[in-house]
C-alpha cells in the first residue's frame, strides 16, 4: 500500500478499507480513547490525594496538640485543684450576711486600739457584683502618721478581705494664737467583700 493508497481513502466507506488500515485506524481510537481516561482519572487521583494530604496535615496538627494537651494532663489536673482551693480560700476570706457586722466592728476597733479618734464611719450602700458584692465604709479619723500606718496595718491583717481607698491626709488647726492645735485628719474608704448568697447570685 503505497501514500497515494492512503491519501484515496474515502472517509464514508470505512468499511471497504483495507485491513492493515482498519487495524491502525482501531489502534490510534482505542489509544486516544486510553490516553483521554487515564488523563482525566489520573487528574481526579491527583485532587483527591492533595486532599488527602491536606487532611492528613491537619489530623497530624491536631493529633500533636492531643498528645501536648495528654502529656500535661496531670500538670493540668493539680493546677486546677490549686485554682479550685484558692477560690474556696478566697470565698471563704469573704464574710457573709451575719459576719459583716462583726467585720464592722472589728474595724472600728482596729482604729481605736491605733489610738485613732473618729470622726466618721459610716457604711455605704452595698454595690453587688456578679459573684459578690463590695461594702464600702467611709473613715474619717483624727491623729498622727505613726498611728494611721498601725490602723491601715491591722485593717489588712484583718481574717477577712479589707482594702483601703481614696486615702488623703490634710491638716486641721483648731484654737488661736498659741493654744493652736494642729492635728492631722485621716481620710478613706475601707472596703469589704461579701460573698453572695445562691439566691442573690441568681
Amino acid at each position: 500500500m503505497t501514500l497515494d493508497d492512503l491519501r484515496n481513502l474515502d472517509p464514508e466507506h470505512i468499511g471497504d478499507w483495507p485491513l492493515p488500515v482498519k487495524i491502525v485506524l482501531v489502534l490510534i481510537l482505542a489509544g486516544l480513547i486510553l490516553f483521554a481516561g487515564w488523563h482525566y482519572d489520573i487528574q481526579d487521583l491527583r485532587v483527591l490525594i492533595e486532599n488527602e494530604k491536606t487532611k492528613e496535615t491537619e489530623q497530624m496538627a491536631s493529633l500533636e496538640s492531643k498528645q501536648k494537651q495528654a502529656a500535661n494532663l496531670e500538670a493540668l489536673k493539680r493546677q486546677m485543684q490549686e485554682m479550685q482551693q484558692s477560690f474556696g480560700d478566697m470565698l471563704r476570706q469573704l464574710p457573709n450576711k451575719t459576719e459583716v457586722a462583726g467585720l464592722l466592728v472589728d474595724i472600728s476597733q482596729t482604729g481605736l486600739a491605733a489610738g485613732l479618734e473618729f470622726e466618721l464611719f459610716k457604711p455605704a450602700k452595698e454595690v453587688p457584683s456578679e459573684f459578690y458584692a463590695e461594702l464600702p465604709i467611709l473613715i474619717s479619723v483624727i491623729g498622727d502618721y505613726h498611728k494611721f500606718g498601725e490602723f491601715i496595718s491591722g485593717v489588712a491583717a484583718l481574717p477577712r478581705i479589707v482594702t483601703t481607698h481614696d486615702i488623703s491626709i490634710e491638716k486641721r488647726g483648731s484654737g488661736r494664737g498659741k493654744e493652736k492645735v494642729e492635728t492631722l485628719v485621716l481620710k478613706a474608704t475601707a472596703k469589704t467583700y461579701r460573698a453572695l448568697d445562691e439566691e442573690e447570685g441568681k
